[in-house]
């Protein structure tokens, strides 16, 4: 940015900056329950047990005449919303550089992720085609939105207080999605007591999801503001041609595409085992829908513990030792998962616990991270490239878990194969100079990265 819009406006004072970091961790609070409720505990064994009603004798639905094994229909619809995702947040995130105008792209893309996430209620029968259209589109919604909520974090925060305000965003959204939980789990257990179908009640969950999100969005979008753009060179080409410019640009800062990399490998591991924990649980370990909400609650009330607690332990080991950490337990996480018993809720709720130890944790100190590695003025075009590397290759997990159950029809194998985005990722991480990739960016140092 320019002098007139630095990266944190110190013309504002600290009570305007806290001001709009309140209001940011306030759309963490909004969009995590369509995270929670939606994506990790009920779409993923509804859909699949709709588009199981709808399969023929085989066990196949035929999606444009393609032959796709009901179980793996969900896994096929998340990788498909992915790409969609691809597709559009380049474009975005050079409109919001281009313009300054971050706040209407926002409100855009979350409230056409609230309305699909909404329009759940009426996913019943077998209308498994509706259901992943929806998803499809309230995915890729939620993907250009987070693109342009993360890229407020250098311009909201110095560089001293990353770690925490992006670690408090998270642990906003998991409390949210905890509290939507306990709701959620109220109404589904007691489904009879208000003369609901089991049905009924799940897509009643689905759509609370999108009403929340529509609602609580109003916050930080009333408290966030728009920067001016700043005057540069190429600010008025169009999208494609803007993001083949920025990857021009991204390829002085070798460090910086280093560290995507590594972060795109191990994140795909963490959004297909938050995609996909669910399905695993109901299919292969044969666990009851109020099972998976508690161990969902309990990944979500442990998860805001885990990203505070990271948070503190980065300022004393730093956030690349504490990242490199959680991936090392993220893989042991996955290897346990492997062998648990069929039908033992109370070893299924251990591993929830590990999960959700690191879960915050691990994403907060990466998106931090990278808002070290962001050269000033080009936050939303750097952070499109980081939600690309956040969402861009997580079509890659699901489809493996998807192709390994088609292939073996085991999901304990499908799980398994995910270590290998675990372990890559913490070697690709382990090889990046995360302090001289800050300076070549032309940010100061912090004492501890």
């Amino acid at each position: 940015m320019g002098t007139d819009t630095l990266r944190t406006d110190a013309a504002d004072g600290a009570d305007g900056r806290r001001r709009e970091q309140r209001g940011w961790y306030f759309y963490d609070w909004a969009c995590s329950v369509y995270s929670t409720s939606v994506l990790t505990v009920f779409l993923g064994p509804y859909l699949t047990s709709v588009a199981e009603s709808a399969a023929d004798a085989d066990g196949y639905v035929h999606p444009l005449g393609i032959p796709v094994r009901a179980g793996s229909f969900f896994a096929y619809s998340v990788s498909l919303s992915v790409i969609v995702a691809v597709l559009v947040m380049p474009l975005v995130g050079a409109a919001a550089d281009r313009t300054g105008r971050k706040k209407p792209l926002l409100a855009a893309a979350a409230y056409t992720g609230a309305a699909a996430t909404t329009a759940m209620f009426f996913l019943d029968g077998d209308r498994y085609l509706l259901g992943g259209l929806l998803l499809v589109v309230a995915n890729a919604a939620q993907s250009v939105a987070m693109m342009l909520y993360n890229s407020y974090l250098p311009q909201i925060a110095p560089p001293e207080e990353r770690d925490a305000v992006s670690s408090r965003g998270w642990a906003f959204g998991y409390a949210a999605g905890a509290l939507a939980l306990v709701a959620n789990l109220i109404l589904y257990t007691a489904h009879d007591s208000f003369g609901l179908s089991e049905s009924a009640a799940v897509r009643i969950c689905l759509a609370s999801a999108g009403l929340w999100w529509g609602a609580f969005a109003l916050i930080p979008l009333r408290r966030l503001r728009d920067r001016r753009a700043p005057a540069r060179e190429g600010s008025a080409l169009p999208g494609f041609r803007q993001l083949a410019a920025t990857v021009r640009d991204m390829r002085r800062h070798p460090f910086t595409l280093a560290f995507l990399l590594a972060y795109l490998v191990y994140n795909d591991g963490i959004q297909t085992v938050i995609s996909q924990a669910s399905v695993y649980g109901s299919e292969e370990l044969g666990l009851g829908q109020s099972t998976l909400i508690v161990a969902v609650l309990l990944v979500q009330v442990l998860a805001v513990a885990g990203a505070l607690a990271l948070g503190r332990l980065a300022r004393t080991y730093g956030a690349k030792r504490t990242v490199l950490g959680s991936l090392v337990a993220w893989t042991v996480t996955l290897a346990a998962g492997y062998v648990l018993p069929a039908g033992e809720p109370v070893w299924f709720f251990v591993l929830a616990a590990g999960i959700g130890l690191v879960l915050g944790g691990s994403q907060a100190l990466s998106r931090s991270l990278f808002s070290h590695l962001v050269p000033p003025g080009k936050e939303a075009e750097y952070f499109a490239a980081y939600e690309l590397s956040d969402r861009g290759m997580s079509w890659l997990g699901p489809l493996l878990f998807g192709l390994t159950y088609q292939l073996t029809g085991s999901y304990r194998d499908a799980i398994i194969s995910l270590v290998a985005f675990f372990v890559i990722g913490f070697v690709l991480l382990a090889r990046v100079p995360v302090r001289r990739a800050i300076g070549d960016a032309g940010n100061p140092v912090p004492a501890r990265i």
